[in-house]
């Protein structure tokens, strides 16, 4: 995309300017036009020209890699863009990272409007910085949006914002194996206003956090606790979407899991205790049916289930393979994939009559992450896995995604925010 840019006000402010190709100029909509009156009759969406850029005049220096925690260290710059009922979406700057001013009385801090994203770029070896997929987190944080009556954007122009950004802070992309940097889109109401109703005022916001690999010292199956006293989501709620108030009522049940000795809960539902997700991932059942047949199981999007990327993805991989268009290497030939219900009776059936191949939790943060037992019910369920701590299935498609993200392998899947050498 050709942007040019030119001076604003101090030097250490900038403003994107007017020289655009036409398909930027698609992205910028200054507000939807009646095409025969002439007047306004949408409000304005993201407008990548306006993008102000104030740069850091005190940038911090990049932590050493070896040292870094998941989401604690956070890079120099921040994108801001606010949002009102009246004008639609404003002024884009990227600025310097710090706090919000928010007034006691904003709507995200009594009723919980906020929805947020997850996203990683990767720094490839000849330098070239990339996104993984991020087409399908505008699409799926503009759905969560419009759950909880939160304004919807045009997520190409948001996406063009956020590599801007990242272009800015790309010197924090750790350079290390495994490494990359995370990347949360966040969107808040901010209307000051104690009452229940579609916010009349928005902020959209983005912060970048340099991590490391979340296993550095290789795989680590975990133990899960099947609960079944408490549920992450039922049917017609809001487990589909990507929500803040999905996560606050985890927090408990996960020291109640901890407590009993479990590392995270496996979620079950219904009478049934059908499986929905682990923690906060996706989750994947393998089983060997009696005529040798490996079946991948991951349970339907069924309103209760969030449309995770990472989910999507080993599915997409699993399914190229067994259809021959992309064989995986060390993948059985022999695999279908299911999008089935499945509980814990068929999981612990399969379990102790040795059909059970593995069981694994998918999401941005850890990709993969193995399961080796599982609590229920007084009892303890144990999952194969392999030598290090992954299983058959698992194992070839963890490689060949971790691959496309990173540029080892080249895929659409992959794509550019800045050039390499």
């Amino acid at each position: 995309m050709s942007l040019l840019l030119r001076s604003m006000r101090p030097a250490s402010q900038l403003r994107w300017g007017a020289v655009l190709t036409s398909a930027s100029r698609r992205l910028m909509s200054q507000g939807t036009i009646d095409p025969m009156t002439g007047e306004l009759t949408g409000l304005p969406d993201i407008n990548i020209s306006a993008l102000e850029v104030i740069r850091n005049t005190k940038p911090a220096t990049p932590p050493p890699s070896s040292t870094l925690k998941f989401g604690h260290t956070f890079t120099d710059h921040m994108l801001t863009i606010p949002w009102n009922a009246i004008s639609g979406w404003g002024t884009p700057q990227i600025k310097p990272y710090g706090p919000f001013a928010l007034d006691p009385c904003s709507t995200v801090l009594h009723y919980a409007q906020t929805v947020f994203e997850g996203m990683k770029a990767y720094r490839q070896e000849d330098g070239k910085v990339t996104l993984f997929r991020p087409d399908m987190n505008m699409k799926r944080m503009n759905n969560s949006a419009r759950r909880i009556a939160l304004p919807t954007f045009n997520g190409d122009a948001f996406l063009e914002l956020i590599k801007e950004l990242i272009r800015i802070d790309k010197h924090w992309i750790p350079k290390e194996s495994g490494h990359s940097l995370y990347i949360r889109p966040t969107l808040i109401g901010t209307q000051k206003y104690i009452g229940v109703s579609p916010p009349t005022e928005a902020l959209l916001f983005v912060i970048c956090s340099p991590v490391g690999p979340y296993y550095p010292d290789g795989f680590k199956p975990v133990a899960l606790y099947g609960t079944t006293e408490y549920i992450r989501a039922a049917p017609g709620g809001t487990g589909a979407f990507k929500l803040g108030v999905n996560y606050a009522p985890g927090v408990m049940p996960q020291k109640d899991a901890a407590a009993k000795g479990y590392v995270q809960n496996l979620w079950l539902h219904g009478p049934e205790h059908y499986l929905t997700e682990v923690g906060t991932m996706n989750m994947f059942v393998v089983f060997k049916k009696d005529n040798g047949v490996i079946e991948l199981v991951t349970p339907p999007l069924d309103g209760m289930i969030l449309p995770g990327v990472t989910r999507d993805s080993v599915l997409s991989l699993a399914r190229d393979h067994a259809s021959g268009k992309n064989p995986l290497p060390n993948l059985p030939d022999n695999l279908i994939i299911s999008e089935r219900s499945v509980t814990m009776k068929e999981v612990k059936d399969a379990s102790e009559s040795g059909h059970l191949v593995e069981l694994f939790g998918a999401g941005t943060a850890a990709v993969i992450s193995p399961v080796d037992r599982i609590g229920y019910l007084g009892e303890d369920v144990h999952i194969p896995t392999g030598k290090d701590g992954m299983g058959p299935v698992s194992r070839p498609i963890w490689t060949e995604l971790v691959g496309r993200q990173t540029g080892a392998i080249p895929s659409d899947w992959s794509v550019e925010v800045t050039k390499g050498l």
